[in-house]
């Protein structure tokens, strides 16, 4: 099967995405993320780090579930990241 190569739009979201799970996973460690959302440790790394850009729906709500955050959060999230708009500390 023949992938189509993502825009730079699409990596950007990627990107945005990884920032957002980054700090909403906080000091939790990526073990305990992924061993809560039942995904490999390996598939958390990749979405965060925006290797993955659009990754599986369902992955997200597992991982936002983990996180204790509703997904409706987590595209707010996202998105000021795209806007550029500064996170709270």
């Amino acid at each position: 099967m023949v992938r189509v190569p993502l825009t730079p739009s699409e990596i950007r979201r990627g990107q945005d995405l990884g920032a957002a799970l980054r700090a909403a996973r906080g000091s939790r460690t990526m073990v305990d993320v992924a061993s809560r959302a039942s995904i490999s440790m390996e598939t958390l790394r990749k979405i965060e780090t925006g290797r993955s850009p659009t990754p599986e729906f369902f992955t997200i709500v597992r991982i936002c579930r983990a996180l204790d955050i509703t997904t409706d959060t987590l595209l707010q999230v996202s998105a000021d990241a795209s806007a550029g708009v500064p996170t709270a500390s």
